[in-house]
């Protein structure tokens, strides 16, 4: 269950998944403070993506996507100057519902959105794995991105949604999806949408 209250950290590219790993260098003074202060406590930081135009208002509050993915840091290594490495593990998805200002860094009040599984779901799940390692066999050489045989269904839908090459505005709408099944469905129409493009001459798309 996640805390009414968390730190979030906007950036423009990384989306977090639930059950995933996401290796993060943390070097700006106020996220310093933020990760300080989360190993403190419950360790839990969460991730959002910023909004398109965010430049102009990095140092202050740019807008973010409302939808995010907490994580509980599992590796930190401390470096000179205050800097951290470390490692968050998905916990789960929420909605922020308002932002609180007491703190340097962003924190925020948020409303949990847990994904639960009905054994309906579990055997939509077996039979989109099987669609989601055909389609890869063609969009990718797995042998850069092995598909562990014994990892969860949603897992894999939850890896590879993070760790595959897609924009961040794809992955954000990934993980807004009802839950691991609508998620991997749309994770395979996204991959044969990319198919399709890559097979289909430029002019026929339009570009010169």
């Amino acid at each position: 269950m996640l805390p009414a209250r968390i730190p979030i950290f906007p950036l423009p590219n990384v989306v977090l998944f639930p059950n995933v790993f996401l290796p993060l260098h943390i070097f700006e003074e106020r996220y310093r403070e933020m990760v300080a202060d989360a190993l403190e406590g419950d360790r839990i930081i969460g991730m959002v993506l910023l909004k398109p135009g965010w430049e102009p208002d990095y140092e202050e509050r740019p807008t973010v996507y409302p939808v995010g993915c907490a994580g509980v840091i599992t590796h930190v290594e401390r470096l000179p100057g205050g800097r951290f490495n470390l490692v968050l593990k998905g916990l789960g998805k929420f909605r922020i519902r308002s932002e609180e200002y007491e703190q340097p860094y962003r924190v925020a009040v948020i409303d949990a959105l847990p994904e639960r599984l009905t054994d309906a779901d579990r055997l939509g799940l077996q039979d989109q794995r099987r669609r989601l390692e055909g389609l890869l066999a063609t969009f990718l050489d797995t042998t850069e991105l092995p598909l562990p045989a014994a990892m969860p269904d949603e897992d894999l839908v939850h890896a590879l949604a993070q760790y595959l090459s897609l924009e961040p505005v794809e992955r954000q709408a990934l993980l807004e999806a009802d839950g691991p099944l609508a998620r991997s469905a749309s994770l395979a129409e996204l991959i044969e949408m990319k198919l399709l493009l890559q097979s289909t001459p430029a002019q026929s798309r339009g570009l010169h």
